[in-house]
């Protein structure tokens, strides 16, 4: 469906806020349907983003800088998120004994099999916006989506 008819505009639209509308409307209905995969574990998009960070840290912590940077959402409170993982008990946060002012966060049991549990429902939920674009497509939209981000 056209973002004409999704947004009922009758108004013309220059090429560029048609793609704007469209990567918009399209984040939408991903984060949505993401957000209801997550919703029975009682986690945020976010939380999961740093659970994933933590995981990929392979047993070692990971900083909150380094959790920072990594997060796909820039602007995320990244202490208030790892309260809310802490007192779920998904994360353990303790200070670096070699350096105090370091906080090192780590996963927890619980917090793995919550990932684990939630690996093939994100798996499933990632291929399923791709079941109707071929290989080739697949690939031509990942370089046409990171060359538009390269704003000036």
């Amino acid at each position: 469906m056209r973002i004409e008819e999704i947004t009922k505009s009758n108004v013309k639209m220059d090429d560029s806020k048609r793609i704007v509308l469209n990567i918009l409307y399209t984040n939408n209905i991903i984060g949505d349907k993401f957000l209801d995969i997550l919703k029975p574990f009682d986690l945020s998009g976010e939380q999961y983003n740093v659970l994933r960070i933590v995981r990929g840290q392979k047993g070692n912590p990971a900083n909150m800088c380094l959790i920072q940077e990594r997060m796909i959402t820039k602007n995320s409170n990244t202490t208030r998120l790892i309260d809310k993982l802490l007192l779920k008990e998904l994360v353990t946060r303790n200070v670096c004994p070699e350096n105090r002012r370091k906080i090192e966060i780590a996963i927890t049991k619980k917090g793995l099999d919550v990932l684990q549990e939630l690996d093939p429902k994100v798996k499933e939920h990632e291929e399923n916006f791709a079941t109707n674009l071929s290989a080739k497509e697949v690939q031509q939209l990942i370089t046409l989506l990171e060359k538009y981000r390269q704003v000036k």
